[in-house]
């Protein structure tokens, strides 16, 4: 089974639970210092997805991290059941799934716009709006700027691409005129 697909159900999962105790934020922002403690301490991270080490070594070393960061009872039931699973290395992953989870489940979308330069306060509005009315939902949009573009945008929803950027239309027309 993919990485993506045990995200997607563990993410699935607690965003059952967290939706129905309103614990939302809270639990996110956990299982993110979580995340931010296993990269910043690669011995943990490689703890976890070392198979010399026993589930009984890793659920205890879980319950020693727990008792020294005092999650909420969510968080920590989460994080055992990672253990028990041997899970705990999927926790990025993990995270990246339960924002989108939540994210549609709340009925938003998010969206990345990247264009050639910086874009102003106007335009970034606009284009909230625009993205807004095309998809029905509410959408959260990630802005960024990649020169190589030279202008124009590339918009990414979901898995729907829509490249209005000189870079593909240029990339474009070269084929048709090497293409007669």
């Amino acid at each position: 089974m993919s990485v993506e697909m045990i995200a997607r159900r563990y993410a699935s999962a607690l965003a059952d639970v967290v939706l129905e105790t309103g614990e939302t934020e809270r639990v996110r922002s956990e299982l993110k210092q979580w995340e931010l403690m296993m990269h910043e301490n690669p011995v943990v991270s490689a703890t976890f997805r070392n198979p010399s080490f026993t589930h009984a070594q890793k659920e205890s070393i879980i319950d020693k991290l727990i008792q020294k960061t005092s999650p909420s009872k969510t968080t920590a039931n989460f994080l055992r059941i990672l253990a028990q699973n041997g899970r705990v290395a999927e926790i990025p992953q993990i995270n990246e799934r339960l924002a989108v989870v939540l994210q549609e489940r709340l009925g938003g979308i998010s969206a990345k716009v990247e264009s050639a330069r910086a874009l102003s306060s106007n335009e970034r509005q606009e284009f909230l709006e625009s993205l807004e009315k095309m998809t029905g939902k509410k959408v959260s949009v990630e802005f960024s700027e990649d020169p190589n573009l030279i202008g124009g945008v590339v918009t990414t929803i979901g898995s729907t691409v829509y490249d209005a950027s000189v870079k593909t239309r240029l990339e474009n027309l070269k084929q048709e005129l090497v293409n007669g």
